[in-house]
């Protein structure tokens, strides 16, 4: 299906300076464009929104995840064409947080679920709290898009390869003065008794359609194989009671769920396995297998739907190191995309794909056309412009060959002696500064858009105006 960006009617000039509903002391850079002050009712506006992020999935990402699919398909690579690399409408996002240059996944998810720019490492809550204070972030809360998508009547998904837990599923149902407090245990002592809520008791308490991926953990005690601090708790089981719907483990399960009522899927204890470690034998659905769930599902509601759909594990490939990994993650991504592009309408879906941030990865040494992505660098017939091309590997001044691929900072870096570098998808890239995790990049991300709503995307626009870019899709501004 050939999907048609249609017009939204808005230009992204008429955007007024606001900070998007929170009271704050920010000035300046840190205010961002909020809604127009024209009316968009004449609009075509969306029944349905789909809103995919790769977490950490940068400019110089893609291009690598271009090379690697198309290679992974017989070609030389550079000329391959992700799924979404044909929408029509694309805009750079600035990610900053308001107190850092370079962001967390909590603070830049939680820009695209509230229309605000918040601290690091906070959900849902104004940048006016600080990190961590349960009561101060009481009286900064935000309005999340999914409590809206429920309130308007329209059907709720959420899909991750990480926890549901985690810092970007969590932003589109949680508010939590600190991410990192995904079950009780997690809350400080001193916290505990004013009333903050883990964030996977906020899940099982939020009204969403579809909730699938990682984090079983975080919502079982002991006595469940789980990590909370009763060792009773079953969480799925009270979300059940409330809401008679089905909790599934397995792919098999996903696909054999009752139609009808909604469905929380718990796939694996922690984060999902990455698709390069995945065996035969594997249990667990793929992202393209919970998307189309998902879509399937969701489209029976005739109010439409919003669904995130998060590829969080190219994030951790790249915290890792293992480039590898992180691009066959994003080919999954694109391969849930194209499932998207094929299985909606596009005069009623807009379809986004964006970032939350980037990584400090890079593409170098004139490598030739169709050098294996993950492989050592080999000069074009004739040289690069760093000298003549020689018999095999091209060498570094220490006299040993170096990959095309490699990181600013990490689990690889160098410290003596420089080895030879691995190759393949699970090697280690090399990295310059030590750092037991490689760190997110701070430079802008794309954001990719088709269907109605889209020809809002464009130019250079602050992270939380894809916010309104949704409500607008909708009909709500």
């Amino acid at each position: 299906m050939i999907r048609t960006p249609l017009a939204l009617g808005v230009a992204a000039a008429a955007l007024a300076p606001l900070l998007g509903g929170c009271t704050t002391s920010a000035t300046g850079a840190e205010r961002v464009a909020s809604a127009p002050t024209a009316s968009a009712s004449d609009a075509p506006r969306a029944k349905n929104v789909i809103l995919f992020i790769g977490d950490g999935m940068g400019i110089s990402t893609i291009t690598a995840a271009r090379i690697y699919a198309g290679q992974k398909r017989g070609q030389s690579g550079e000329e391959y064409v992700l799924p979404f690399e044909t929408f029509d409408h694309v805009a750079l996002v600035k990610t900053y947080n308001t107190d850092a240059q370079v962001p967390d996944s909590a603070g830049t998810a939680s820009a695209i679920h509230t229309g605000v720019k918040t601290r690091i490492g906070m959900l849902g809550i104004g940048p006016d709290a600080p990190r961590g204070d349960c009561r101060a972030g009481e009286q900064y809360s935000l309005p999340l898009l999914g409590e809206e998508v429920k309130r308007r009547g329209l059907a709720l998904g959420i899909v991750s390869t990480a926890r549901l837990t985690h810092a970007t599923p969590a932003s589109v149902y949680a508010r939590s003065v600190d991410r990192n407090w995904e079950m009780d245990g997690a809350i400080p002592s001193e916290q505990a008794n004013f009333g903050c809520r883990d964030i996977a008791r906020q899940l099982v308490e939020t009204d969403f359609d579809m909730a699938l991926g990682g984090g079983r953990a975080t919502f079982f005690g002991k006595a469940g194989q789980g990590q909370r601090t009763v060792e009773s708790d079953d969480l799925p089981a009270e979300w059940v009671a409330r809401t008679g719907g089905t909790v599934v483990s397995t792919a098999a399960e996903l696909a054999a769920a009752p139609e009808g009522k909604p469905v929380f899927g718990l796939f694996s204890p922690s984060h999902m396995t990455y698709m390069g470690e995945r065996g035969s034998d594997s249990t667990e659905p793929t992202l393209t297998q919970m998307t189309a769930a998902a879509i399937n599902r969701l489209d029976d509601d005739p109010q439409g739907y919003y669904l995130m759909v998060e590829s969080g594990r190219i994030d951790h490939g790249h915290h890792a190191g293992q480039a590898g990994y992180a691009l066959e993650e994003a080919d999954e991504f694109a391969n849930a995309i194209q499932y998207a592009i094929d299985h909606t309408d596009p005069a009623e879906t807009l379809i986004m794909v964006t970032a939350d941030h980037s990584h400090v990865f890079t593409m170098s040494g004139y490598p030739k056309r169709g050098n294996p992505i993950l492989g050592l660098v080999e000069a074009p017939e004739g040289g690069g412009e760093d000298g003549p091309a020689g018999e095999g590997p091209v060498l570094a001044a220490d006299g040993k060959p170096y990959t095309t691929l490699g990181y600013a900072n990490g689990p690889g870096a160098v410290t003596g002696e420089r080895p030879v570098p691995e190759t393949g998808i699970a090697a280690r890239q090399q990295s310059l500064i030590p750092l037991g995790s490689e760190t997110h990049g701070g430079e802008d991300v794309a954001l990719f858009a088709d269907g109605p709503g889209s020809d809002g995307v464009k130019g250079v626009i602050e992270q939380n105006l894809i916010y309104h870019i949704i409500r607008r899709a909708f009909g709500w501004e």
